[in-house]
C-alpha cells in the first residue's frame, strides 16, 4: 500500500519527522509494524525500527540516541498495561517529555482509556487505515516540533 508523501511529514523546523517503532517484551509478531514503518517512510518520515523483543530500557535508550519525535510501541502479546507504562515512565525519567508515545495492537477499550489517562497518545487497533496513523503523527507531532 502506498501512502502519499506530505509536506506535513516535516516538523516546523524543517526537519523530517523521526519515528522510532518498537516491539517490547516477548511479542514475536511484527508483520504489522513493518507495514506501518513502510507507510510512514512513504509519507516522508524517517523511521527507525528496533526489532523484536526489546526491553523498555533499550527502547528509551534508542529514542534518546536517535533524537526521535515519536515512539510507536506495538504490543500484541497482552502486555500493554505493563509495557506502555514502563516505557512512558522511562521516557519521563530521561527528559523525553516532548516525545510522543503512541502505539497499537490488541488493546481493549478500557485499557486504551487508562493508558491515555497516563499520557500515552493515540492507540491504533488492527485494521486502522494507514493514512489515519500518518495523519495523526503529522498533526500531533509535526505541528509541535
Amino acid at each position: 500500500m502506498t501512502v502519499s508523501t506530505s509536506p506535513k511529514a516535516e516538523s516546523t523546523s524543517g526537519r523530517r519527522l523521526r519515528v522510532l517503532l518498537a516491539k517490547a517484551g516477548l511479542d514475536g509478531h511484527d508483520r504489522g509494524v513493518h507495514v506501518i514503518a513502510a507507510a510512514l517512510r512513504d509519507a516522508g518520515m524517517e523511521v527507525i525500527y528496533t526489532g523484536l523483543r526489546q526491553t523498555p530500557e533499550s527502547i528509551v535508550r534508542a529514542a534518546l540516541q536517535e533524537d526521535v519525535d515519536a515512539v510507536g510501541l506495538s504490543v500484541l502479546s497482552g502486555a500493554h498495561m505493563t509495557q506502555f507504562p514502563k516505557v512512558l515512565n522511562l521516557m519521563r525519567e530521561q527528559g523525553l517529555d516532548d516525545v510522543l508515545l503512541f502505539g497499537g495492537g490488541i488493546i481493549p477499550e478500557k485499557d486504551r482509556v487508562e493508558l491515555e489517562k497516563m499520557g500515552v497518545g493515540k492507540l491504533f487497533g488492527p485494521g486502522t487505515p494507514l493514512q489515519d496513523i500518518v495523519g495523526y503523527l503529522e498533526t500531533t507531532v509535526g505541528a509541535s516540533k
